[in-house]
């Protein structure tokens, strides 16, 4: 396998790096790169997956607004540079791989909640994400069942009262509901084909109002 993109001839860690540095085997590598390709060719060919190619993937469609479509294209784009490069797509995709470790899939849920990237969980961050939740699903709440779903969300996570919820008292409240974890492991990556993966991260609002 050629790990060198077309336009923009990216050099990328050969197969047996990312292989050492992640929960995939070396022939997976070359199976994920295939995908990154389709991807990264969907809209421009250059050998970088933008957020429209991203949600491409996600959604067939380009123009979909998704909250939790920015965030986990953020968590993917490590650098922060706007696009996704090859390593960035496997490492974070390694996250969701059955055999990665608990703690990891733990601290990727707490980040991609962390919208503000403050280190903490808010109050007005959950809502925004229940908000989303909600408007993707096509569900109406009133404010107030809003509001008590958030209420019981904090009176069960926040431990020492202070209004967020840190990564230790969200470890605990994952223990308390193992569901919260649920799209962090994807079976799929155990058997890599070259169509994209179907995934969002996302819990059922089931879940969410069952906190």
């Amino acid at each position: 396998m050629g790990c060198v993109c077309m336009k923009q001839r990216l050099e990328y860690e050969s197969p047996t790096v990312l292989a050492s540095q992640t929960y995939f085997k070396v022939n997976e590598i070359e199976n994920l790169y295939e995908l990154f390709r389709k991807l990264s060719s969907s809209i421009v060919d250059d050998g970088l997956i933008s957020k429209e190619e991203f949600q491409l993937g996600l959604f067939r469609n380009s123009k979909t607004q998704s909250l939790f479509a920015d965030r986990i294209f953020d968590m993917f784009d490590s650098k922060h540079d706007g696009v996704i490069e090859f390593e960035e797509f496997v490492k974070c995709l390694s996250v969701f791989h059955p055999e990665a470790p608990r703690a990891e899939k733990v601290s990727f849920a707490f980040h991609l909640y962390d919208i503000w990237q403050t280190g903490f969980i808010e109050r007005d961050e959950v809502k925004e994400m229940v908000m989303a939740l909600l408007k993707e699903s096509d569900l109406n709440l009133s404010d107030d069942i809003v509001e008590a779903i958030l209420d019981k969300t904090f009176k069960e996570a926040d431990l020492n009262g202070d209004g967020k919820i840190d990564l230790e008292e969200w470890n605990q409240l994952v223990d308390q509901n193992p569901s919260l974890l649920k799209n962090m492991t994807i079976p799929y990556l155990k058997d890599i084909t070259t169509a994209f993966p179907s995934f969002v991260l996302r819990s059922d609002i089931e879940d969410d109002t069952n906190y």
